[in-house]
Protein backbone atom coordinates (compact mmCIF):
# COMPACT_ATOMS: atom_id res chain seq x y z
CA UNK A 1 0.00 0.00 0.00
CA UNK A 2 3.08 2.29 0.49
CA UNK A 3 3.91 2.17 -2.78
CA UNK A 4 0.66 3.28 -4.14
CA UNK A 5 1.02 6.20 -1.18
CA UNK A 6 4.67 7.70 -2.94
CA UNK A 7 2.68 7.33 -6.84
CA UNK A 8 -0.33 9.41 -5.69
CA UNK A 9 2.45 12.00 -3.85
CA UNK A 10 4.46 12.06 -7.51
CA UNK A 11 1.11 12.42 -9.64
CA UNK A 12 0.07 15.52 -7.54
CA UNK A 13 3.51 16.66 -8.06
CA UNK A 14 3.02 16.67 -11.47
CA UNK A 15 -0.04 18.11 -11.25
CA UNK A 16 1.19 21.71 -9.47
CA UNK A 17 4.18 21.71 -11.32
CA UNK A 18 2.10 21.77 -14.79
CA UNK A 19 0.67 25.15 -13.28
CA UNK A 20 3.92 26.82 -13.42
CA UNK A 21 5.67 25.07 -16.71
CA UNK A 22 4.87 25.87 -20.64
CA UNK A 23 3.85 22.52 -22.01
CA UNK A 24 4.04 24.07 -25.22
CA UNK A 25 7.27 21.56 -26.64
CA UNK A 26 9.53 23.50 -29.45
CA UNK A 27 8.11 21.54 -32.83
CA UNK A 28 11.05 18.74 -33.83
CA UNK A 29 12.29 19.79 -37.22
CA UNK A 30 11.89 17.37 -39.94
CA UNK A 31 14.84 15.47 -41.14
CA UNK A 32 15.80 17.22 -44.28
CA UNK A 33 18.06 16.45 -47.01
CA UNK A 34 21.33 18.36 -46.85
CA UNK A 35 22.33 21.35 -48.78
CA UNK A 36 24.75 20.46 -51.80
CA UNK A 37 26.34 23.36 -52.97
CA UNK A 38 26.87 23.50 -56.57
CA UNK A 39 30.53 23.29 -58.02
CA UNK A 40 31.11 24.03 -61.72
CA UNK A 41 34.68 22.78 -61.10
CA UNK A 42 36.33 25.65 -63.44
CA UNK A 43 34.04 26.02 -66.29
CA UNK A 44 33.17 29.28 -67.39
CA UNK A 45 29.12 29.32 -68.36
CA UNK A 46 29.64 33.65 -69.04
CA UNK A 47 28.66 32.92 -72.45
CA UNK A 48 26.84 30.19 -73.53
CA UNK A 49 25.61 29.17 -76.93
CA UNK A 50 23.77 26.96 -78.43
CA UNK A 51 23.38 25.56 -82.02
CA UNK A 52 21.66 23.02 -83.38
CA UNK A 53 18.08 22.90 -84.84
CA UNK A 54 14.78 22.22 -84.04
CA UNK A 55 14.97 20.89 -80.55
CA UNK A 56 17.93 23.27 -79.56
CA UNK A 57 15.05 26.16 -80.71
CA UNK A 58 12.40 24.46 -78.56
CA UNK A 59 10.56 23.81 -81.34
CA UNK A 60 6.90 21.82 -79.94
CA UNK A 61 3.55 20.94 -81.51
CA UNK A 62 4.77 21.33 -85.27
CA UNK A 63 5.78 25.39 -84.07
CA UNK A 64 7.88 27.51 -82.20
CA UNK A 65 6.37 29.84 -79.62
CA UNK A 66 7.45 31.79 -76.82
CA UNK A 67 6.36 29.16 -73.70
CA UNK A 68 8.34 26.57 -76.12
CA UNK A 69 11.11 28.70 -76.71
CA UNK A 70 11.27 29.48 -72.70
CA UNK A 71 10.86 25.48 -71.79
CA UNK A 72 14.13 24.88 -74.82
CA UNK A 73 16.67 22.87 -73.51
CA UNK A 74 19.25 25.77 -73.63
CA UNK A 75 17.16 27.76 -71.61
CA UNK A 76 16.63 25.73 -69.12
CA UNK A 77 20.26 24.40 -69.48
CA UNK A 78 21.44 28.56 -68.92
CA UNK A 79 19.21 28.70 -66.10
CA UNK A 80 21.37 26.16 -64.09
CA UNK A 81 24.31 27.91 -64.90
CA UNK A 82 23.27 31.02 -64.06
CA UNK A 83 23.79 32.94 -67.04
CA UNK A 84 22.43 35.42 -69.48
CA UNK A 85 20.68 33.91 -72.74
CA UNK A 86 18.76 35.73 -75.21
CA UNK A 87 16.58 34.13 -77.48
CA UNK A 88 14.78 35.00 -81.34
CA UNK A 89 11.55 35.39 -79.43
CA UNK A 90 8.29 34.76 -81.46
CA UNK A 91 5.69 37.32 -80.99
CA UNK A 92 3.14 34.70 -79.48
CA UNK A 93 1.87 31.31 -78.37
CA UNK A 94 0.34 30.93 -81.65
CA UNK A 95 3.42 29.92 -83.16
CA UNK A 96 3.71 30.12 -87.04
CA UNK A 97 5.45 32.26 -89.26
CA UNK A 98 4.33 35.24 -91.87
CA UNK A 99 6.69 36.44 -94.63
CA UNK A 100 5.34 39.83 -96.08
CA UNK A 101 2.05 38.90 -94.42
CA UNK A 102 1.90 35.67 -95.71
CA UNK A 103 1.29 32.46 -94.08
CA UNK A 104 4.40 30.08 -94.67
CA UNK A 105 4.34 28.41 -91.58
CA UNK A 106 1.20 27.19 -89.82
CA UNK A 107 0.02 27.88 -85.80
CA UNK A 108 1.04 24.91 -83.26
CA UNK A 109 -0.86 21.86 -82.58
CA UNK A 110 -3.39 21.34 -79.48
CA UNK A 111 -4.96 18.15 -78.32
CA UNK A 112 -8.66 18.46 -79.49
CA UNK A 113 -9.66 15.38 -77.08
CA UNK A 114 -9.01 13.06 -79.83
CA UNK A 115 -5.92 13.55 -81.84
CA UNK A 116 -3.94 16.83 -82.26
CA UNK A 117 -5.50 19.68 -84.44
CA UNK A 118 -4.14 23.16 -85.83
CA UNK A 119 -4.79 25.86 -82.91
CA UNK A 120 -7.23 27.70 -84.91
CA UNK A 121 -5.57 31.38 -85.02
CA UNK A 122 -3.65 33.31 -87.14
CA UNK A 123 0.35 33.54 -86.83
CA UNK A 124 1.67 37.36 -86.05
CA UNK A 125 5.70 36.46 -86.16
CA UNK A 126 6.99 38.54 -89.36
CA UNK A 127 10.05 37.01 -90.62
CA UNK A 128 11.21 40.29 -92.29
CA UNK A 129 10.80 41.79 -89.16
CA UNK A 130 14.50 41.11 -87.93
CA UNK A 131 15.43 40.39 -84.33
CA UNK A 132 18.10 42.40 -82.91
CA UNK A 133 20.48 42.37 -80.59
CA UNK A 134 23.12 39.82 -78.95
CA UNK A 135 21.67 36.34 -79.00
CA UNK A 136 22.65 33.04 -77.45
CA UNK A 137 20.04 30.37 -79.29
CA UNK A 138 21.19 29.28 -82.52
CA UNK A 139 18.70 26.37 -83.00
CA UNK A 140 17.05 26.87 -86.45
CA UNK A 141 14.09 24.79 -87.47
CA UNK A 142 14.64 22.83 -90.60
CA UNK A 143 18.49 23.03 -90.88
CA UNK A 144 20.76 20.02 -92.09
CA UNK A 145 23.82 19.88 -90.91
CA UNK A 146 25.88 21.97 -94.08
CA UNK A 147 22.81 24.65 -93.87
CA UNK A 148 24.98 26.03 -90.76
CA UNK A 149 27.74 26.47 -92.31
CA UNK A 150 26.38 27.53 -95.58
CA UNK A 151 26.73 31.70 -96.41
CA UNK A 152 23.40 33.09 -97.34
CA UNK A 153 21.35 30.67 -94.85
CA UNK A 154 19.70 33.64 -93.42
CA UNK A 155 19.38 35.81 -96.50
CA UNK A 156 15.80 37.34 -96.70
CA UNK A 157 15.52 37.39 -100.44
CA UNK A 158 16.39 33.69 -100.25
CA UNK A 159 13.29 32.60 -98.28
CA UNK A 160 10.47 32.57 -101.16
CA UNK A 161 12.45 30.68 -103.01
CA UNK A 162 13.11 27.97 -100.57
CA UNK A 163 16.85 29.06 -100.93
CA UNK A 164 17.03 30.15 -97.11
CA UNK A 165 15.41 29.52 -93.86
CA UNK A 166 12.96 31.42 -92.28
CA UNK A 167 13.76 31.05 -88.90
CA UNK A 168 17.56 31.96 -89.59
CA UNK A 169 16.39 34.98 -91.89
CA UNK A 170 14.88 36.78 -89.00
CA UNK A 171 17.75 36.48 -86.79
CA UNK A 172 21.13 36.27 -88.92
CA UNK A 173 23.43 39.78 -88.98
CA UNK A 174 23.89 39.30 -92.46
CA UNK A 175 22.13 38.19 -95.89
CA UNK A 176 25.48 36.64 -95.90
CA UNK A 177 26.15 34.95 -92.84
CA UNK A 178 26.16 31.68 -91.19
CA UNK A 179 25.00 30.16 -88.40
CA UNK A 180 27.96 29.29 -86.83
CA UNK A 181 29.19 32.48 -87.99
CA UNK A 182 27.37 34.30 -85.88
CA UNK A 183 27.46 32.25 -82.79
CA UNK A 184 31.13 32.77 -82.70
CA UNK A 185 30.40 36.22 -82.73
CA UNK A 186 29.01 36.14 -79.07
CA UNK A 187 32.93 34.60 -78.38
CA UNK A 188 31.27 31.81 -76.47
CA UNK A 189 32.71 30.13 -73.37
CA UNK A 190 30.59 26.99 -73.22
CA UNK A 191 28.53 25.35 -76.19
CA UNK A 192 26.09 22.52 -77.02
CA UNK A 193 25.81 20.82 -80.12
CA UNK A 194 23.11 18.82 -80.20
CA UNK A 195 20.58 16.95 -82.83
CA UNK A 196 23.12 17.71 -85.61
CA UNK A 197 22.48 14.97 -88.28
CA UNK A 198 18.98 14.62 -87.52
CA UNK A 199 17.30 16.48 -89.98
CA UNK A 200 19.82 14.82 -92.30
CA UNK A 201 17.56 12.06 -92.51
CA UNK A 202 14.64 13.22 -91.31
CA UNK A 203 13.48 14.71 -94.34
CA UNK A 204 13.85 11.43 -96.29
CA UNK A 205 12.30 9.94 -93.57
CA UNK A 206 8.75 12.54 -93.35
CA UNK A 207 8.50 11.88 -97.05
CA UNK A 208 8.04 8.32 -96.88
CA UNK A 209 11.62 7.84 -98.34
CA UNK A 210 10.91 9.89 -101.42
CA UNK A 211 14.30 11.21 -101.48
CA UNK A 212 17.24 10.41 -102.37
CA UNK A 213 19.89 8.39 -100.59
CA UNK A 214 22.97 11.07 -101.52
CA UNK A 215 25.67 8.49 -100.14
CA UNK A 216 28.47 8.95 -102.08
CA UNK A 217 27.75 12.71 -103.24
CA UNK A 218 29.77 14.96 -102.26
CA UNK A 219 28.19 18.83 -103.13
CA UNK A 220 25.39 19.68 -101.11
CA UNK A 221 24.48 22.01 -103.51
CA UNK A 222 22.86 19.51 -105.33
CA UNK A 223 20.59 17.72 -102.81
CA UNK A 224 17.53 17.82 -102.84
CA UNK A 225 15.07 18.74 -99.11
CA UNK A 226 14.32 15.46 -98.83
CA UNK A 227 17.35 13.89 -99.28
CA UNK A 228 20.19 11.95 -96.53
CA UNK A 229 23.10 13.82 -96.51
CA UNK A 230 26.48 11.75 -97.89
CA UNK A 231 28.15 10.64 -94.29
CA UNK A 232 31.74 12.40 -95.20
CA UNK A 233 30.08 15.53 -95.97
CA UNK A 234 28.47 15.46 -92.60
CA UNK A 235 31.56 14.27 -90.71
CA UNK A 236 33.62 17.13 -92.48
CA UNK A 237 31.03 19.51 -91.71
CA UNK A 238 30.64 18.65 -88.00
CA UNK A 239 34.30 18.24 -87.48
CA UNK A 240 35.18 21.90 -88.53
CA UNK A 241 32.57 22.98 -86.48
CA UNK A 242 34.03 21.70 -82.93
CA UNK A 243 37.18 22.70 -84.34
CA UNK A 244 35.70 26.31 -84.80
CA UNK A 245 33.89 26.34 -81.28
CA UNK A 246 37.09 25.26 -79.34
CA UNK A 247 39.33 27.14 -80.96
CA UNK A 248 39.17 29.95 -78.22
CA UNK A 249 39.53 27.47 -75.44
CA UNK A 250 35.83 27.20 -74.96
CA UNK A 251 34.28 23.84 -73.68
CA UNK A 252 31.08 22.30 -75.08
CA UNK A 253 28.92 19.26 -75.13
CA UNK A 254 27.82 17.25 -78.64
CA UNK A 255 25.34 14.78 -78.75
CA UNK A 256 24.22 11.21 -80.58
CA UNK A 257 21.43 10.93 -83.29
CA UNK A 258 18.99 9.30 -82.14
CA UNK A 259 16.95 6.75 -84.44
CA UNK A 260 14.18 9.10 -85.65
CA UNK A 261 12.05 6.15 -87.10
CA UNK A 262 11.65 5.18 -83.23
CA UNK A 263 9.81 8.82 -82.72
CA UNK A 264 5.93 8.50 -82.98
CA UNK A 265 5.58 10.27 -86.09
CA UNK A 266 6.61 7.22 -87.68
CA UNK A 267 5.30 4.27 -85.04
CA UNK A 268 1.57 5.21 -84.31
CA UNK A 269 -0.38 4.27 -87.37
CA UNK A 270 -0.70 0.42 -87.85
CA UNK A 271 0.06 -0.72 -91.03
CA UNK A 272 -3.17 -2.82 -90.99
CA UNK A 273 -5.92 -0.36 -90.18
CA UNK A 274 -8.73 -1.36 -92.82
CA UNK A 275 -11.76 -2.85 -91.61
CA UNK A 276 -14.60 -4.37 -94.04
CA UNK A 277 -17.72 -5.82 -94.41
CA UNK A 278 -17.51 -9.46 -96.67
CA UNK A 279 -19.57 -7.82 -99.40
CA UNK A 280 -16.87 -5.35 -99.91
CA UNK A 281 -13.72 -7.73 -99.23
CA UNK A 282 -15.06 -10.02 -102.27
CA UNK A 283 -15.25 -6.60 -104.47
CA UNK A 284 -11.59 -5.60 -103.79
CA UNK A 285 -10.37 -8.99 -104.05
CA UNK A 286 -12.01 -8.87 -107.06
CA UNK A 287 -11.08 -5.90 -108.41
CA UNK A 288 -7.30 -7.15 -107.87
CA UNK A 289 -7.90 -10.52 -109.39
CA UNK A 290 -6.44 -9.46 -112.66
CA UNK A 291 -2.89 -8.18 -111.16
CA UNK A 292 -2.68 -11.33 -108.97
CA UNK A 293 -3.34 -13.64 -112.29
CA UNK A 294 -0.44 -11.46 -113.62
CA UNK A 295 2.04 -12.06 -110.91
CA UNK A 296 1.58 -15.51 -111.13
CA UNK A 297 1.75 -15.57 -115.10
CA UNK A 298 5.05 -13.33 -114.61
CA UNK A 299 6.12 -16.26 -112.10
CA UNK A 300 5.40 -18.81 -114.18
CA UNK A 301 7.66 -17.34 -117.06
CA UNK A 302 10.75 -16.11 -115.06
CA UNK A 303 10.98 -18.88 -112.35
CA UNK A 304 13.37 -21.31 -114.32
CA UNK A 305 16.23 -18.30 -114.16
CA UNK A 306 17.10 -18.17 -110.33
CA UNK A 307 16.73 -15.02 -108.50
CA UNK A 308 14.67 -13.31 -110.61
CA UNK A 309 11.73 -13.53 -109.69
CA UNK A 310 10.96 -15.64 -106.28
CA UNK A 311 8.14 -17.58 -104.54
CA UNK A 312 8.53 -15.17 -101.40
CA UNK A 313 8.39 -11.83 -103.63
CA UNK A 314 5.25 -13.46 -105.31
CA UNK A 315 3.52 -14.29 -102.24
CA UNK A 316 4.80 -10.81 -100.85
CA UNK A 317 3.31 -9.36 -103.99
CA UNK A 318 -0.14 -10.52 -104.26
CA UNK A 319 -2.90 -9.08 -102.64
CA UNK A 320 -5.87 -10.01 -100.60
CA UNK A 321 -8.23 -9.03 -98.37
CA UNK A 322 -11.14 -10.40 -95.98
CA UNK A 323 -14.10 -9.81 -93.98
CA UNK A 324 -13.07 -8.08 -90.58
CA UNK A 325 -10.87 -5.96 -89.15
CA UNK A 326 -7.13 -5.88 -89.61
CA UNK A 327 -6.43 -5.32 -93.29
CA UNK A 328 -3.25 -3.99 -94.16
CA UNK A 329 -3.05 -1.01 -96.90
CA UNK A 330 -1.61 -0.85 -100.07
CA UNK A 331 1.85 0.57 -100.85
CA UNK A 332 3.61 0.92 -104.19
CA UNK A 333 7.20 -0.24 -103.05
CA UNK A 334 9.44 1.18 -106.02
CA UNK A 335 12.26 -1.81 -104.49
CA UNK A 336 10.11 -4.43 -106.00
CA UNK A 337 11.17 -6.14 -109.25
CA UNK A 338 10.62 -4.81 -112.20
CA UNK A 339 8.94 -7.12 -114.02
CA UNK A 340 8.47 -5.21 -117.13
CA UNK A 341 12.16 -4.71 -117.79
CA UNK A 342 12.92 -8.16 -117.27
CA UNK A 343 9.74 -8.98 -120.18
CA UNK A 344 7.87 -6.41 -121.73
CA UNK A 345 5.35 -8.54 -121.58
CA UNK A 346 4.64 -7.79 -117.94
CA UNK A 347 5.07 -3.95 -118.09
CA UNK A 348 1.69 -3.63 -117.20
CA UNK A 349 2.23 -5.27 -113.71
CA UNK A 350 3.01 -2.26 -110.98
CA UNK A 351 5.15 -2.25 -108.28
CA UNK A 352 1.98 -3.27 -105.23
CA UNK A 353 1.67 -4.88 -102.42
CA UNK A 354 0.15 -5.05 -98.75
CA UNK A 355 1.84 -3.77 -95.65
CA UNK A 356 3.82 -5.60 -93.25
CA UNK A 357 4.68 -4.72 -89.32
CA UNK A 358 8.30 -4.36 -90.54
CA UNK A 359 6.58 -1.43 -92.71
CA UNK A 360 6.25 2.40 -91.35
CA UNK A 361 3.55 4.77 -92.18
CA UNK A 362 4.02 8.17 -91.50
CA UNK A 363 1.21 9.73 -89.19
CA UNK A 364 -0.22 12.03 -91.71
CA UNK A 365 -1.26 8.78 -93.42
CA UNK A 366 -4.10 8.07 -90.19
CA UNK A 367 -6.44 10.99 -92.47
CA UNK A 368 -5.24 10.14 -95.66
CA UNK A 369 -6.03 6.11 -95.46
CA UNK A 370 -9.71 5.53 -95.87
CA UNK A 371 -10.90 8.94 -98.26
CA UNK A 372 -11.96 8.85 -101.95
CA UNK A 373 -9.91 10.07 -104.88
CA UNK A 374 -12.75 12.27 -106.10
CA UNK A 375 -15.80 11.19 -104.29
CA UNK A 376 -15.71 8.02 -106.06
CA UNK A 377 -16.67 5.12 -103.47
CA UNK A 378 -14.83 2.75 -105.68
CA UNK A 379 -11.38 4.36 -105.12
CA UNK A 380 -10.81 4.10 -101.66
CA UNK A 381 -6.90 5.27 -100.77
CA UNK A 382 -5.02 2.33 -99.18
CA UNK A 383 -7.43 0.06 -100.13
CA UNK A 384 -8.51 -0.15 -104.11
CA UNK A 385 -5.42 3.02 -104.57
CA UNK A 386 -2.09 1.80 -103.22
CA UNK A 387 -0.51 4.43 -101.09
CA UNK A 388 2.50 6.20 -102.51
CA UNK A 389 5.94 5.98 -101.69
CA UNK A 390 5.19 9.44 -99.50
CA UNK A 391 2.98 7.10 -97.09
CA UNK A 392 5.17 4.55 -96.20
CA UNK A 393 8.90 4.45 -95.09
CA UNK A 394 9.91 0.35 -96.29
CA UNK A 395 12.40 -1.75 -94.01
CA UNK A 396 14.89 -0.82 -97.31
CA UNK A 397 14.18 2.94 -96.78
CA UNK A 398 14.55 2.11 -92.90
CA UNK A 399 17.97 0.49 -93.51
CA UNK A 400 19.44 3.45 -95.20
CA UNK A 401 18.54 5.86 -92.78
CA UNK A 402 20.11 3.81 -89.71
CA UNK A 403 23.45 3.32 -92.26
CA UNK A 404 23.34 7.48 -92.10
CA UNK A 405 22.67 7.96 -88.81
CA UNK A 406 25.16 5.33 -87.37
CA UNK A 407 27.80 6.93 -89.53
CA UNK A 408 27.35 10.12 -88.63
CA UNK A 409 27.34 9.09 -84.62
CA UNK A 410 30.39 7.59 -85.16
CA UNK A 411 31.89 10.84 -86.38
CA UNK A 412 30.82 12.65 -83.68
CA UNK A 413 31.65 10.32 -80.85
CA UNK A 414 35.26 9.81 -82.25
CA UNK A 415 35.31 13.84 -82.29
CA UNK A 416 34.08 13.71 -78.40
CA UNK A 417 36.58 11.02 -77.19
CA UNK A 418 39.47 12.44 -78.98
CA UNK A 419 38.93 16.21 -77.37
CA UNK A 420 39.41 16.66 -74.11
CA UNK A 421 37.29 19.93 -74.18
CA UNK A 422 34.08 17.74 -75.51
CA UNK A 423 31.43 15.79 -73.61
CA UNK A 424 29.02 13.43 -75.13
CA UNK A 425 25.60 13.26 -74.62
CA UNK A 426 23.94 9.92 -75.91
CA UNK A 427 20.59 10.91 -77.16
CA UNK A 428 20.15 7.94 -79.29
CA UNK A 429 20.40 5.58 -76.06
CA UNK A 430 17.73 8.10 -74.16
CA UNK A 431 15.20 7.64 -77.27
CA UNK A 432 15.37 3.73 -77.09
CA UNK A 433 15.19 3.40 -73.70
CA UNK A 434 12.08 5.55 -73.75
CA UNK A 435 10.69 3.58 -76.09
CA UNK A 436 10.04 0.99 -73.50
CA UNK A 437 9.58 3.78 -70.41
CA UNK A 438 12.04 5.95 -69.41
CA UNK A 439 11.89 7.43 -65.34
CA UNK A 440 12.01 11.39 -64.67
CA UNK A 441 11.40 11.67 -61.27
CA UNK A 442 8.12 10.48 -60.18
CA UNK A 443 6.95 9.97 -64.11
CA UNK A 444 7.39 7.23 -66.39
CA UNK A 445 7.50 8.61 -70.05
CA UNK A 446 7.60 6.93 -73.57
CA UNK A 447 7.65 8.21 -76.98
CA UNK A 448 3.56 6.81 -77.61
CA UNK A 449 1.61 10.46 -79.18
CA UNK A 450 -0.32 12.32 -76.75
CA UNK A 451 -0.12 10.35 -73.61
CA UNK A 452 3.55 9.09 -73.44
CA UNK A 453 4.50 12.45 -71.95
CA UNK A 454 7.69 12.45 -74.33
CA UNK A 455 6.71 13.57 -77.87
CA UNK A 456 4.67 16.81 -78.92
CA UNK A 457 1.78 16.53 -80.47
CA UNK A 458 3.38 16.41 -83.89
CA UNK A 459 5.27 12.99 -82.98
CA UNK A 460 8.62 13.99 -83.42
CA UNK A 461 9.87 16.77 -80.96
CA UNK A 462 9.58 16.79 -77.17
CA UNK A 463 7.30 18.30 -74.81
CA UNK A 464 8.51 20.66 -72.63
CA UNK A 465 9.18 18.03 -70.09
CA UNK A 466 11.16 15.92 -72.86
CA UNK A 467 13.64 18.69 -73.14
CA UNK A 468 13.73 19.07 -69.27
CA UNK A 469 14.72 15.50 -69.80
CA UNK A 470 16.98 16.43 -72.48
CA UNK A 471 18.83 19.03 -69.98
CA UNK A 472 19.24 16.87 -67.46
CA UNK A 473 20.65 14.16 -69.70
CA UNK A 474 23.48 16.89 -71.06
CA UNK A 475 23.89 18.33 -67.43
CA UNK A 476 24.97 14.60 -65.93
CA UNK A 477 27.66 14.66 -69.19
CA UNK A 478 28.86 17.41 -67.97
CA UNK A 479 29.34 16.13 -64.57
CA UNK A 480 31.13 12.81 -66.28
CA UNK A 481 33.51 14.86 -68.47
CA UNK A 482 34.16 18.10 -66.40
CA UNK A 483 33.86 16.71 -62.79
CA UNK A 484 31.00 19.61 -62.00
CA UNK A 485 28.01 18.34 -59.63
CA UNK A 486 24.98 19.71 -61.32
CA UNK A 487 23.18 16.23 -60.69
CA UNK A 488 23.58 16.28 -57.25
CA UNK A 489 23.68 20.08 -56.30
CA UNK A 490 20.53 21.12 -54.39
CA UNK A 491 18.30 22.19 -57.33
CA UNK A 492 21.13 21.21 -60.06
CA UNK A 493 18.53 19.42 -62.27
CA UNK A 494 15.02 20.61 -64.11
CA UNK A 495 11.96 19.10 -62.23
CA UNK A 496 9.89 17.23 -64.13
CA UNK A 497 6.98 18.60 -62.28
CA UNK A 498 7.49 21.87 -63.45
CA UNK A 499 7.13 21.67 -67.31
CA UNK A 500 4.21 20.44 -69.23
CA UNK A 501 3.51 17.84 -71.65
CA UNK A 502 0.96 19.87 -73.63
CA UNK A 503 -0.27 23.51 -73.71
CA UNK A 504 -3.79 24.61 -73.47
CA UNK A 505 -5.66 26.01 -76.59
CA UNK A 506 -6.50 29.10 -74.80
CA UNK A 507 -2.79 29.92 -74.30
CA UNK A 508 -2.13 32.52 -76.74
Amino acid sequence: MKNYKYIGLFLASLAIASCDVNNDLDEIPANLPAEVELNTNGLDFSKYVAIGASFTAGFTDNALFIAAQQNSFPNILASKFGTEFNQPMMNDNIGGLLFSGNVIQGPRLFFNGSGPAPLAAAPTTEVTSKVTGALHNFGIPGAKSFHLVAPGYGNLAGVPLGLANPYFARMSTSANATVIGDAMAQVPTFFTLSEVGGNDVLGYALSGGSGVNQTGNLNPATYGSSDITDPNVFAQVFSNMVTTLTSGGAKGVVATVPYITNLAHFTTVPHNPVPLDAATATAVNGAYAAYNAGLQAAYNALSGIPGLFTQEELNKRKINFSAGAGNAVVIVDEDLTDLGAINPAFAALPKYRQATAADLLVLPSSTFIGTTVGGNPQMINGVTVPLADRWVITPQEQTAIKTATDAYNTTITAIANSNPNVALVDFKAVLEEASAGIRFDGYTMTTRLVVGGLISLDGVHLTARGYALMANKILAAIDAKFGSNFTTATNGLAKAGNYPTNYSPALR
